[in-house]
């Protein structure tokens, strides 16, 4: 019984207010009350410039340039727009018109991490992935970026988007010098033996001594002809000095100059070529005949001294 009354008691208060507030809140859901009246609230991009009447309605008109109001309103002065802090590392996504405020996003290489609707008001750097981890997800203006672990076997310097397998330093005819990390590869090198070495040494030295042995005799060859020219003596011969002897000094190339007497030549002329003059003389006789007016002049032209 003492339930039932209760909840009479409970009906009957929540029916009187609900009638207070029908009696007190009569302005509908576009409108806005001022002076106990309800006027019709401006558009979005709008502002009231008079309020309503009893005979007139509200006045509205566009809000001036770097303001806004983005719901309809019954306000006398339009929002300020925001302006994209720098030094919070944004900037500006989108411009601000009469209707709708700046949106502002981060800068390039950093994350949103806090957010008024759909701008951002301040952002951070995006995460750097240390070596020794690669890169699963990259950062995105609201993202941060997302590192793991690299596996046994691989590595990766930080900056990577998957590890890397170390190097097999004996699959390349190399050897390992050092092993490899999860943050850097293994190092090889050549491999050089004790023999290559020893033999390389040996060719080298045995060149080395070849040249200076070749280097050598040329020059005491040069010593001993120069010598041998200094103390040879040559002899101006006359056709009727020269012997058979002389053959092997015999310049063959030696031209006769007609009209010109070998008294006249130099001493370098009488030295190479007079010890030939019995070849010359044996050629004449079998080339011209026996007369002994022609040899006369013959002997005259070449060998007179």
């Amino acid at each position: 019984m003492k339930m039932q009354i209760l909840l009479i008691i409970l009906y009957i208060v929540s029916i009187a207010f609900l009638y207070l507030e029908l009696a007190y809140c009569v302005c509908a859901r576009a409108e806005y009350e001022i002076n106990g009246e309800c006027c019709p609230m401006c558009a979005p991009g709008n502002h009231v410039y008079w309020h309503c009447t009893i005979d007139t309605s509200t006045t509205c008109v566009p809000c001036p340039e770097s303001t806004y109001t983005d719901e309809p309103n019954g306000l006398t002065k339009c929002f300020s727009c925001t302006v994209c802090d720098t030094d919070q590392h944004l900037k500006v996504k989108k411009a601000c018109t009469r209707s709708a405020d700046t949106i502002c996003e981060p800068q390039e290489g950093l994350h949103c991490i806090k957010l008024n609707k759909e701008s951002c008001t301040l952002a951070l750097e995006h995460t750097e992935c240390k070596p020794g981890q690669y890169i699963k997800q990259s950062g995105t203006a609201f993202t941060d970026t997302v590192c793991a672990g690299c596996i046994d076997g691989t590595y990766s310097n930080g900056s990577l988007r998957a590890c890397l397998p170390h190097s097999k330093c004996e699959t390349m005819g190399l050897t390992e010098i050092k092993a490899g990390t999860s943050s850097s590869d293994a190092e090889c090198e050549k491999v050089t033996s004790v023999g290559l070495i020893v033999g390389v040494t040996i060719a080298v030295l045995v060149g080395v001594v070849a040249v200076a042995a070749a280097v050598a005799a040329v020059k005491l060859a040069c010593i001993r002809k120069h010598k041998a020219r200094r103390s040879k003596k040559r002899v101006c011969r006359t056709p009727q000095q020269a012997t058979e002897d002389d053959e092997s000094n015999c310049n063959w190339d030696f031209p006769p100059l007609r009209n010109r007497k070998i008294s006249d030549q130099p001493a370098s002329f009488c030295n190479e070529n007079l010890q030939c003059s019995f070849l010359w003389r044996e050629t004449m006789d079998t080339l011209i005949p026996t007369s002994t007016a022609i040899k006369r002049i013959w002997q005259d032209n070449f060998f007179l001294l």
